[in-house]
């Protein structure tokens, strides 16, 4: 990798650790996300300047390129990220369905209490 590339990668993965960091100190990204796209910024700065891992990782996947083994590693990172967001998807799905059987009932309790008394509430 030629200087011209290691500073651009360098550059992005800072800014990309910048605006983390600052999407979190603004509270508009959760700590649980912050802190998995803090890893995934370091985890690019570290393939940057240690290059010679990224070599032998690909030796040893048998891959050709370094740029291989980077699609791979980044597809793999994707699928996975995409398995955590469908299951908090499905937990927000259930608690979605819970809270509106909840407020069905709190709302049939009221109509039955407001019957009974015979006065609006």
């Amino acid at each position: 990798m030629n200087l011209t590339q290691k500073i651009f990668a360098i550059s992005l993965a800072l800014l990309f650790f910048i605006i983390v960091i600052d999407l979190a100190r603004r509270k508009k990204l959760k700590v649980e996300y912050s802190i998995l796209w803090i890893i995934t910024s370091s985890a690019i700065l570290g393939l940057v300047i240690w290059y010679k891992p990224l070599v032998s990782l690909t030796k040893f996947i048998g891959a050709v390129l370094p740029t291989t083994t980077l699609f791979i590693l980044g597809m793999m990172f994707l699928l996975f990220l995409n398995l955590h967001f469908s299951v908090k998807n499905s937990e927000l799905s259930e608690q979605v369905k819970n809270l509106g059987h909840q407020l069905g009932m709190h709302t049939m309790k009221e109509a039955e209490e407001e019957k009974k008394s015979g006065a609006p509430l």
